[in-house]
Formats: C-alpha cells, structure tokens, sequence
C-alpha cells in the first residue's frame, strides 16, 4: 500500500481509497480527494509537513497525518 505522503514530489498519482473514520474521511472528501481523482505532488516543506498538491485544478495543503491516510497508485 502507497499513501500520498510517500510520493515524489512532481508525480501524479490516482487516488485508490481514503482511509479514516467520520469527521476526519469527510473533511478529506469535502476537499475533493475522492476515489479515481488524479493528485499531482507539488512541493513538500522541509520537514515533511505539509505537503502541497494539485487536485481538482486547485491547490492545497495537507498535514502528514491526512496524506497517509490517502492511499494511491
């Protein structure tokens, strides 16, 4: 299993599924994180958090905890 926090940054993966429970699942949904969607990786901090992607034709940040709950391929 490959979560979005282990990409490089400059790769474009396909979201698989979305780990998590309730609020948390929902909140990652609500950015537009979806199953099949298509999530470029654009830059990552220094210390690993956050990291910055494209998804949807707008850019956002996500904390480590949240990429790794998003499984890609």
């Amino acid at each position: 299993m490959k979560t979005l926090r282990q990409v490089k940054v400059g790769d474009t993966v396909r979201v698989v599924k979305l780990h998590g429970e309730g609020a948390v699942k929902r909140r990652i949904m609500d950015m537009g994180i979806t199953k099949g969607v298509e999530v470029f990786v654009r830059k990552v901090a220094p210390l690993g958090d956050p990291v910055e992607v494209t998804v949807r034709g707008y850019e956002l940040s996500l904390r480590k905890a949240d990429a790794e709950m998003i499984e890609v391929a």
